[in-house]
């Protein structure tokens, strides 16, 4: 059955797209990916069955991530993708043009966005708003944006992470660095690959750091074994690998986020900063959960950390309430076309 709707708020990640309808909650949540066929220059899958292809694909059809770092990297293939997610939510009865909210990274620029505004109108929707992702998180997490006192956000997404202090509806402080859940998937194949001549796939990395994944080194280390190909002879193979060679592998990628935590922390006006001390650091983003973040981001600030609940869906729910509430919170957007 067909979801009968005309407003759709849109989590447009690199790793994954979400889509969430006012009143129905998260009604979509498919991998950013579109493969497509040279030879017939056309799409022939998107989301999970695309995904599904990834890696396994003939030379003659291409797994792309048009997303790239939290932005459009490849504007004809997001188009597509958004055009079969719009559909995919409303359901093929309905044929009123939505309302379309999308989040972007803090850091996005005036051309990014426009990008992502053209794209979602070509797509299908009747107009669309922009709201920059760390302000989404913290209404998906129920933080009161609109109070004057000091919230701090830090979003770890898949491409992108963004660290924001909000303050009566707005973005006081914030950043956004390109390292975020892919980066650290990357570190842990690359870790793999370097020191047992190793290689693996996207999905093998990513369970490594859901299993045994840990931001700090542990006492009691678990042990995962994975498959993959050897480098030397080409078959295949399989390694144990412990959750301290996970820490050693991603400390760079983590010290990347520590440190961008800690600038916008340095550019927060004192007052502001109070509140934070007392309040803590809200964590959202699939990589938040990352087990023993919040202990690292303690260290390395000297601020308690939390993860919200719900929080991969803190950005999408926040795209629904944002749209379901749109006087309340059009202070907080950043463009509407």
């Amino acid at each position: 059955m067909g979801i009968f709707t005309t407003k759709l708020g849109i989590d447009l990640g690199t790793a994954n797209t979400l889509v969430f309808v006012p009143k129905k909650g998260i009604v979509l949540n498919e991998p950013s990916v579109v493969a497509v066929s040279l030879a017939e220059n056309k799409v022939v899958a998107v989301g999970n069955e695309a995904k599904r292809m990834v890696g396994k694909t003939p030379d003659t059809i291409i797994a792309y991530r048009p997303m790239k770092d939290g932005v459009i990297a490849d504007y004809r293939i997001t188009e597509t993708m958004l055009r079969y997610y719009i559909k995919k939510a409303l359901g093929k009865w309905n044929i009123a043009k939505p309302e379309v909210l999308i989040s972007v990274p803090a850091g996005v620029t005036s051309t990014e966005k426009r990008s992502v505004s053209e794209a979602s109108l070509k797509a299908g929707s009747k107009r669309t708003y922009i709201i920059k992702e760390p302000i989404l998180a913290a209404i998906g997490a129920d933080i009161p944006i609109y109070e004057p006192t000091g919230h701090m956000v830090v979003d770890i997404g898949g491409g992108t992470t963004d660290a924001a202090v909000i303050s009566l509806g707005g973005i006081v402080s914030s950043t956004s660095v390109k390292v975020a859940g892919n980066k650290i998937d990357q570190a842990i194949s690359d870790y793999i690959k370097k020191n047992y001549n190793l290689a693996v796939g996207d999905k093998s990395s990513e369970d490594i750091k859901i299993k045994i994944g840990s931001a700090i080194p542990v006492e009691k280390e678990a042990r995962y074994e994975i498959k993959g190909r050897d480098l030397l002879t080409g078959l295949p193979r399989s390694i144990v690998i412990t959750t301290n060679e996970v820490v050693k592998a991603i400390e760079s990628e983590l010290r990347e986020i520590t440190k961008a935590i800690k600038y916008v922390l340095q550019e927060t006006p004192p007052e502001l900063a109070a509140d934070i001390i007392d309040q803590g650091i809200v964590m959202t983003g699939g990589s938040s959960l990352l087990h023993n973040m919040t202990e690292l981001v303690y260290r390395a600030t000297g601020v308690k950390a939390r993860v919200a609940d719900d929080a991969l869906f803190c950005v999408a729910k926040g795209t629904g309430i944002a749209l379901d509430h749109l006087d309340t919170y059009k202070k907080s957007l950043t463009s509407k076309s």
